[in-house]
């Protein structure tokens, strides 16, 4: 279990146990008395007190479990502790280069319904923008949903925290200028919060995936760009001015591909979906890149080209491990999704090029949300904001 991602200033030390507990308990579906005194260190006494009164105030309830069946064992099992879905519900957008998901929850970011459309939104912002507000509209319609308590939505560009504007003009060009939050905010009739896509990735990952085993890691979104997000003592880090993370047009020397920033050798441009999807079409003739999924093919020759592509975004990623000594660096997006390759091939990277004692004690994992980190980060974010 992580560390509370956002701690709350509190008045005394017993409200900070009793949220940090509530944290614990919120993000871990259920857990028992006994594996909250292991993870917290606290005395049993301490953990009963807080979880009574997290009870008493009607953030968590506590259940009795299944029966067990023959052969278990004796004794009376533990019962089991799990947050209460209480406020209104939220929603979550994830704008990808190619494609829109969106999604509506309970208090507590579960998903109560959702929906995907391709679309390419880099050069369609207006549009990407009142598709996003009919499929909510239609969702919310669907589940009886009448209002929203907060909606979050991730872009895969560069959002200047000061002023909310999309800043460069290679990345989400039809979105230059345009502050995503206010636009979305009057189509939806609500104010949304906008976040950098990696940055919900990684969110997503710290409440609900692989990053909870982790209080420091680096999560890497590989898909159509790519974007990473830096998680310090269990919170995202964004940078001064909220672009941190931007390391998809990091230059590999000596390669001279083509990239939408008008550089050569990009790293994006080198190591992408599409790209990706090319060379295999090359070796592979009878398939069509257009429709191909990375996911579903599986030979030695994919293999290869995977491994490749996962050793060219370790190189990268080494520099970085050797500046920020992660735990873990957990690979999300359609790439993170490919296979054991890619991942081995970043694992080998980083081994070999990053300094010996820092690659000792990091480990390289899949996202174990697939590609819906940056959704799910979106509702979890989401259901933060909503009172309790």
């Amino acid at each position: 279990m992580a560390a509370t991602p956002q701690q709350t200033t509190h008045s005394s030390p017993r409200e900070r146990t009793r949220e940090d507990l509530y944290w614990l308990i919120r993000t871990s579906e259920e857990v028992t008395r006994s594996a909250l005194v292991e993870v917290t260190g606290l005395s049993r006494s301490t953990v009963n007190h807080a979880v009574s009164r997290l009870i008493a105030d009607g953030l968590i309830q506590e259940t009795e479990p299944s029966a067990k069946g023959p052969g278990s064992g004796s004794g009376r099992p533990a019962t089991r502790l799990s947050a209460v879905a209480a406020g209104a519900h939220v929603a979550g957008i994830d704008f990808g280069h190619n494609h829109i998901y969106v999604a509506v929850a309970d208090g507590l970011g579960r998903t109560v319904g959702e929906e995907r459309i391709e679309l390419d939104v880099d050069l369609q912002a207006s549009e990407a923008m009142d598709t996003a507000a009919d499929l909510l509209a239609r969702l919310r319609r669907a589940h009886g949903i009448d209002g929203l308590g907060s909606v979050v939505a991730g872009i895969p560009g560069p959002l200047d925290a000061a002023t909310g504007l999309v800043q460069s003009p290679t990345i989400l060009s039809s979105w230059v200028g345009l502050a995503p939050a206010d636009e979305l905010g009057a189509r939806l009739g609500t104010r949304v919060h906008v976040e950098n896509d990696a940055v919900l990735g990684a969110y997503g990952e710290l409440t609900r995936g692989v990053g909870r085993h982790y209080a420091n890691y680096l999560y890497v979104k590989a898909s159509h760009g790519i974007g990473a997000s830096l998680v310090i003592g269990g919170a995202p880090y964004r940078g001064a001015t909220g672009i941190a993370g931007e390391i998809g047009h990091t230059h590999l020397p000596g390669q001279t591909q083509m990239c939408r920033c008008g550089n050569r050798g990009c790293l994006e441009a080198v190591v992408s979906v599409d790209s990706i999807r090319e060379q295999i079409a090359h070796t592979h003739p009878a398939l069509d890149p257009a429709t191909l999924t990375l996911a579903t093919v599986h030979d030695s020759i994919t293999d290869r080209i995977l491994n490749e592509a996962g050793r060219t975004l370790g190189g990268v990623l080494a520099d970085l491990c050797n500046l920020l000594n992660p735990g873990a660096v957990v690979v999300g997006g359609e790439l993170g999704d490919a296979g054991r390759a890619l991942i081995e091939g970043v694992q080998a990277s980083i081994t070999r090029h990053a300094q010996p004692a820092t690659a000792a004690v990091l480990e390289v994992v899949p996202a174990e949300l697939s590609t819906s980190a940056e959704l799910v980060g979106a509702l979890q974010l989401a259901a933060s904001a909503v009172p309790r």
